[in-house]
């Protein structure tokens, strides 16, 4: 009677504790645990971070980043299988569907700075941009005065046309402010004599102007409308045990030399569809963040050591 007191005792507390496991998990982590699903949001045309290939499949830096937080997921949670719903996202939506709860992760070129982290998370830095203009070098547009009275397009939702907004008001520059829904509209409206100047991440205008008919035809300015800003892969706000996996493995990847492989493949290789490459090699900055990973939103907190 005593032994099946004592089996039934240790029973007992064999199933407590997995109760208080289950129990333990909480937000993002426990509707993927039990929906067995995690969904990335990704943008259409992010090159190289996130975009649409010839097959019509999201891939890029970015995208590779966050299958790999999958992956920690997938670990974290003990799951033999883990389904990946893909999900578009454009500048004006990524935030409410983050916030709502339609995507988990959102896999794209997303500024963190502290006003968007009073509204969403981010992981630690995988890239550093600065805001600048394309123009055509026909049009012999050096610097940001040089905007002033013209048709200048930026993307609606995004930090670089607040800050293409702020500077044209403290300036008085009267620039004709466009707003386009998404990056390639902003490109081709230059493209099309549409607008003089596109206003984005400089890395991004890199890559337009790479895909572009004639590269040769443009130029990205030198000047600057803010300070090296971080890009980070984002997630909802107020979930620290999601956080702390996408943390971990972020970090592993950048500490451990692979974010240094990953960066060259999309930066320094020829990409797909068009076997493009972008010669931008990794800057100082972004590798002394590799080494000691960070969620800052603050640009003077990005220096080459």
């Amino acid at each position: 009677m005593k032994r099946k007191y004592l089996i039934g005792c240790a029973l007992a507390a064999t199933l407590c504790a997995g109760s208080a496991l289950a129990e333990e998990l909480t937000g993002t982590l426990k509707n993927i645990k039990e929906t067995g699903a995690i969904t990335i949001g990704y943008r259409e045309s992010s090159v190289p971070f996130s975009y649409l290939d010839d097959n019509q499949k999201p891939v890029g830096y970015a995208m590779d980043i966050c299958y790999k937080i999958v992956d920690a997921v997938k670990k974290e949670l003990k799951l033999d299988k883990l389904e990946v719903k893909l999900n578009p996202v454009t500048s004006a939506t990524r935030i409410p569907l983050m916030a709502n709860g339609t995507v988990d992760l959102e896999c794209g070129s997303t500024t963190n700075n502290a006003e968007r982290q009073k509204q969403v998370a981010f992981t630690n830095t995988h890239f550093l941009t600065a805001t600048r203009f394309v123009s055509k070098k026909s049009s012999n547009l050096n610097s940001i005065d040089d905007l002033k009275g013209k048709s200048v397009v930026s993307t609606s939702g995004t930090t670089n046309i607040k800050q293409l907004t702020e500077a044209n008001a403290a300036r008085s520059l009267g620039i004709n402010i466009i707003p386009a829904k998404e990056h390639a509209e902003s490109f081709l409206m230059v493209e099309t004599d549409r607008a003089v100047a596109a206003v984005l991440d400089d890395i991004l205008l890199a890559s337009f102007v790479a895909g572009s008919k004639d590269p040769g035809a443009y130029v990205i300015s030198k000047d600057a409308f803010s300070k090296p800003e971080p890009y980070g892969i984002m997630l909802r706000k107020d979930d620290p045990a999601f956080k702390k996996v996408v943390d971990g493995a972020t970090a592993a990847l950048y500490q451990g030399g692979e974010g240094q492989k990953l960066y060259d493949k999309w930066f320094t290789q020829k990409i797909p569809p068009k076997g493009l490459n972008l010669n931008a090699p990794i800057s100082p900055e972004l590798k002394a963040e590799f080494a000691k990973p960070s969620d800052s939103p603050d640009p003077d907190s990005y220096k080459a050591m």
